[in-house]
């Protein structure tokens, strides 16, 4: 009897640390969204009625701590797969283009992805699944009703390629029922925003999806372009919030038992300096340069993330070659004008999870961005041409993500502290009733 009491104890504990879930699920991320702009909106004087909701009506982080670095397309993945990037595989916004002939190409394709996603365990599960615009969706498997992130250069033909990459037929009978054409995806601004919220809202109510991603932009495009916490950016998540808020409601209309989850990928600094890399590798022949200015050879070749920079030794195994960049670095690292806070070597590296390409990760000082291979020329420091930026390492406060929950079996009110981004994926798997193979860390405990 003992026993059997013990067990059922047991068992009561387990129920209230990890309550039984099968519900639908709507996956909203805002790029850029702090958590105090939340969690303070009154304060810093922001109307945001359907954010606060999260705040009595459900569960919420204080903080939430990224991933290596902390980018949009590598933070997105892990928020759908559990993982770091080091085992998911997408290390970064664009791909390494060391001879820069990919047109500045991004992580799009969700064959890029290594590890189970969301998607896929919510279709094993049983569950239809929709998307709009969620990062690396291109292909995605899993997904039934697909509106993928894509882009390439803002032409017309753009739509004509992305209604050939959605799910067949799905853009036009959309854009049918909403009236007007779907948005641009190089088009980031608040307007085209709104209109993948209404979109969204016409996926929800056709289709029905058990679990759904949908994706919000123009934040982090305005704190890029005036600053976190500018005017202009508190404008945009005001309107933000009323997008996500229809959103919102269309799914609890057609699923009233539906967990509503929303998540952002990474926080935000403000920035007044711009270190160029590329300058000094070639100043240091490590990248060579022919008369047009393209790159010919490289040794050692930077990659970009706003905060930080990967690099990539083209002999990754050459102790010499190595040594040599080790030096180069340092040195830059002596000089307190280029803002480098720290310079982490492959160990390192593994062990915050980041790029297994990159033999150097540099993390620059808050303020200071990573220049891109374009304004080699301008010189080794200078004026940024954005006012805000990300991809610092993820110990930086500035850095800390969103995340709000609310629904059947979320309690109320209740803060979840400063969480791991990876126990986001597997939670939203046991709240749909399913596991996610991959996840690096438990589901949080609610």
């Amino acid at each position: 009897m003992r026993r059997l009491a013990t067990l059922i104890v047991t068992l009561i504990g387990l129920a209230i640390a990890f309550p039984a879930f099968a519900s639908p699920v709507l996956l909203i991320s805002v790029d850029g969204l702090r958590p105090a702009d939340v969690i303070e909106a009154e304060k810093r004087g922001l109307k945001m009625p359907n954010l606060r909701r999260f705040l009595t009506n459900g569960s919420y982080a204080t903080a939430v701590r990224g991933v290596l670095p902390s980018v949009t397309y590598p933070s997105h993945t892990t928020l759908l797969t559990g993982a770091s990037p080091a085992r998911h595989g997408i290390v970064s916004n664009t791909t390494f283009d060391p001879l820069q002939i990919n047109q500045s190409g991004w992580y799009w394709y969700a064959s890029d992805i290594r590890v189970p996603t969301l998607w896929q365990a919510a279709k094993g599960a049983g569950l239809s699944v929709g998307n709009v615009h969620w990062p690396v969706s291109v292909g995605a498997a899993g997904i039934d009703w697909n509106l993928p992130q894509y882009w390439r250069t803002g032409h017309a033909d753009d739509a004509k390629l992305l209604a050939e990459l959605s799910t067949p037929g799905l853009l036009r009978e959309l854009e049918r029922m909403t009236g007007e054409s779907y948005a641009q995806g190089i088009d980031e601004e608040i307007g085209a925003d709104e209109v993948r919220g209404r979109f969204a809202q016409a996926l929800i109510r056709q289709h029905q999806p058990g679990f759904v991603t949908v994706y919000f932009t123009a934040l982090d495009h305005q704190q890029h372009q005036d600053g976190p916490g500018s005017p202009s950016a508190q404008a945009v998540l005001e309107r933000i919030d009323a997008a996500l808020g229809a959103v919102i409601a269309a799914e609890i209309a057609v699923h009233p038992d539906a967990v509503i989850a929303l998540a952002s990928d990474h926080g935000f600094a403000a920035i007044t300096r711009e270190t160029n890399l590329f300058r000094a590798f070639v100043d240091a022949d490590l990248i060579k340069l022919g008369s047009d200015g393209k790159v010919v050879s490289w040794e050692a070749m930077p990659w970009p993330t706003g905060g930080s920079a990967a690099v990539v030794l083209s002999r990754p195994d050459d102790p010499v070659l190595k040594a040599l960049v080790a030096g180069k670095l340092a040195a830059l690292q002596c000089d307190p004008a280029n803002g480098i806070a720290d310079i982490a070597d492959a160990r390192e590296i593994a062990a915050m999870g980041g790029n297994p390409q990159a033999s150097f990760f540099i993390n620059f000082r808050i303020g200071t961005s990573a220049g891109a291979f374009g304004d080699q020329a301008k010189g080794l420091t200078g004026v940024p041409s954005s006012r805000g930026t990300h991809g610092y390492f993820p110990a930086a406060p500035e850095m800390r993500a969103t995340f709000l929950i609310m629904g059947p079996g979320i309690p109320a009110g209740k803060s979840l502290g400063e969480i791991d981004q990876r126990a986001i994926a597997p939670t939203l798997a046991r709240i749909m009733g399913t596991k996610l193979d991959g996840a690096e860390v438990p589901a949080l405990k609610f």
